[in-house]
């Protein structure tokens, strides 16, 4: 299985939410799992880096850019699962990703800026659908506002995911620093000690994933 985590958008979490799923299901579902850094920054390769130093369990992560198909299809038959973290824009990778994966989960923050992004992630899905219509179409709205007050703010976000047809979770991430501390620490949400909320909202959102795919099964 091939899960691809993409948005046209920069600074959605999407990183920080591939390195938590591949130790999810590496440490919590008992899969052999692969996590692929496709985007030029290394965010994922640095953070999988680090966490080699930490004596956590041990999870591979390979980087891999431009046209990833063949890569991609190579490496599935050698791990169960490959979690790919592509860039925040349109490339190369992303497109090639998604003309080969099993489920897309695209992050989007309940901002204005974020969600201008979601008519043209909408369309490229769509169109790799046609190619590839095997492909789940997921998003999350993430880094949510904790106040009670703003809650209309993630609720018309999901309406608007909604109507563009890609598919918004029931469960979101929120705006917590547990994210960035526990990647800074080499570690996921999930293993994080200093707090526990960004694990669960993050397990919540993962166990929603997996039994959407369960579904189709």
């Amino acid at each position: 299985m091939i899960i691809g985590l993409c948005c046209e958008k920069g600074g959605t979490g999407k990183s920080s939410l591939a390195q938590s799923f591949a130790t999810y299901l590496l440490t919590e579902q008992d899969v052999d799992v692969l996590l692929v850094d496709a985007d030029p920054q290394r965010t994922t390769a640095d953070w999988a880096s680090e966490r080699s130093e930490t004596g956590l369990a041990p999870l591979p992560c390979v980087q891999l850019s431009g046209n990833i198909t063949k890569d991609l299809l190579g490496l599935q038959e050698r791990y169960s699962v490959i979690v790919v973290d592509t860039a925040g824009t349109d490339s190369k990778a992303m497109r090639s990703t998604l003309s080969v994966a099993d489920i897309v989960l695209i992050p989007f923050r309940p901002k204005r800026r974020d969600l201008k992004v979601a008519p043209s992630m909408a369309e490229l899905c769509e169109t790799m659908q046609a190619g590839n219509p095997g492909l789940m179409v997921r998003s999350v709205v993430t880094q949510t506002p904790t106040l009670p007050n703003q809650g209309y703010r993630i609720q018309n976000a999901k309406k608007l995911l909604q109507e563009l047809g890609l598919n918004p979770l029931i469960h979101t991430t929120r705006n917590l620093n547990s994210w960035d501390d526990a990647e800074e620490s080499g570690c996921s949400v999930l293993e994080y000690a200093g707090d526990h909320k960004a694990g669960d909202d993050a397990r919540a959102v993962f166990n929603e994933i997996l039994e959407a795919l369960r579904k189709v099964e």
